[in-house]
């Protein structure tokens, strides 16, 4: 082993300590960013994470949505976002609607030197599809990438080392693509149910076949109440055990989805929770693998 490479490691193992230890690469939401660091404000927690594997301590990096208690659909911007985005050098914000208080307050704060990541352009999502990119194996490589393009701009002094910790983030992603092809191959074709589609990339990759009614799932989604018609057959699904597993967004508690997962118990149905936030502590490859290792374990004990 080279000495250079010696070098990277060393400072990798730095890096993920400090990730894992519950920052996430970003600094606290609202606090004054150091003025020699460029500030990095990214709409949801595990984008901010993301930046902060490739770019350590040299930027500052403020994550707007980052509470696992709180419904992401439901949050309302504050006055520490729109002072964070408008230092901001980089912006990134998943698009599709989920997350567009940030276009508003970048149109508070117009900035033209600001680079802006728009997940879903990045990935040719349009208006209508399932909003949790975050959950497709193949969006975090591309957006890693834009995010090394962004910084080779913003901060060139530093290029080789975001280059080094870019190969590295790619390369652990690896864990999540060979988990997802291990499950593909034992679970495809499972049924399963969504309180909401949450999980919807995930289980496509995996090749999952999602029974619950549309109608129910966007509902939920919208904070709407789901038509009559889609909960009789949510919860005949359940009682009839027409599906191995129920995965229960965390995040979103309605008295519907209380009564679901009510439902689900009864029935002896299992239930995975999943969420739309990272939870503290965690990088995005140890969150998607835990929920992946939930799932797994319910799979392998199901018929």
């Amino acid at each position: 082993m080279n000495w250079r490479r010696v070098v990277v490691m060393t400072i990798l193992l730095a890096l993920i300590g400090w990730t894992v230890g519950g920052t996430g690469g970003r600094a606290a939401s609202g606090a004054a960013a150091p003025s020699a660091r460029p500030v990095v404000v990214a709409a949801e927690n595990f984008y901010g994470d993301l930046v902060g594997q490739i770019a350590g301590n040299h930027v500052s990096i403020i994550s707007i949505i980052s509470d696992p208690n709180v419904d992401p659909h439901e949050y309302e911007s504050s006055a520490s976002d729109a002072a964070a985005v408008a230092r901001a050098r980089l912006v990134i914000m998943n698009g599709l609607g989920y997350d567009d208080f940030v276009t508003r307050l970048m149109k508070a704060s117009p900035n033209p030197a600001r680079k802006v990541i728009v997940v879903a352009a990045l990935t040719g999502h349009k208006t209508g599809d399932n909003v949790h990119l975050w959950y497709d194996p193949a969006t975090m490589p591309k957006v890693a990438q834009a995010v090394l393009d962004a910084l080779d701009e913003i901060d060139p002094s530093n290029r080789q080392l975001y280059q080094d910790w870019y190969g590295l983030y790619i390369a652990s992603l690896r864990q999540i693509t060979d988990r997802v092809a291990e499950m593909r191959a034992k679970y495809q074709g499972r049924p399963v149910a969504f309180t909401e589609p949450v999980f919807g990339y995930m289980a496509e990759a995996i090749g999952l076949k999602v029974l619950t009614p549309e109608a129910f799932m966007h509902a939920i989604e919208d904070g709407n109440e789901p038509p009559a018609s889609a909960i009789a057959q949510m919860s005949d699904q359940l009682r009839t055990h027409q599906v191995a597993v129920l995965l229960y967004n965390v995040q979103t508690v309605t008295p519907i989805t209380t009564n679901v997962q009510r439902l689900a118990k009864q029935a002896g149905v299992p239930i995975v929770g999943v969420s739309e936030t990272a939870p503290p502590g965690k990088s995005y490859q140890q969150w998607m693998l835990s929920q992946l290792n939930d799932l797994d374990a319910v799979l392998a004990a199901s018929k």
